[in-house]
């Protein structure tokens, strides 16, 4: 395989997510739920919110100089335009507190792969608080 085409083919796992996730906010609902049928929704905001960053770090990973960053923004976006669309299902409303929970999602995701991949620091760097890394330290005379 062509690495140019890696990052398009990659990107059928999040398109196809992104998919579910409209089929599944296009389903009509009827009136008043249970708690708990709250509670489980809004964890399925966050666990496919989470996947969908994941799989979006993935796809980007190699073809965009910061693939977190910007998974998160498409994840986001999305997020966005899928409450819009939850409002013209019926029975279904759109709100900005969906988005909150759909980036605590996104968080997580984000926090797991950063502390599963921290970014790697170059030797001799200055770290945030002034100093030098321990790298260059081990090198010098």
């Amino acid at each position: 395989m062509n690495s140019r085409h890696r990052p398009l083919l990659r990107a059928i796992a999040p398109l196809a997510l992104m998919g579910v996730i409209f089929y599944l906010s296009a389903q009509p609902a009827a009136g008043h739920h249970p708690w708990w049928e709250i509670v489980f929704r809004k964890l399925g905001h966050v666990t496919g919110y989470a996947l969908l960053t994941g799989a979006w770090w993935w796809a980007l990973r190699g073809a965009v100089r910061r693939p977190l960053l910007v998974a998160v923004c498409i994840a986001l976006a999305y997020a966005c335009t899928d409450e819009y669309h939850q409002t013209f299902v019926r029975g279904r409303n759109g709100t900005p507190i969906d988005v909150g929970v759909d980036a605590i999602g996104m968080a997580i995701a984000s926090l797991a792969i950063r502390v599963r991949r921290p970014s790697r620091e170059a030797p001799g760097r200055v770290d945030a608080g002034g100093g030098v890394s321990r790298s260059s330290l081990a090198r010098s005379p």
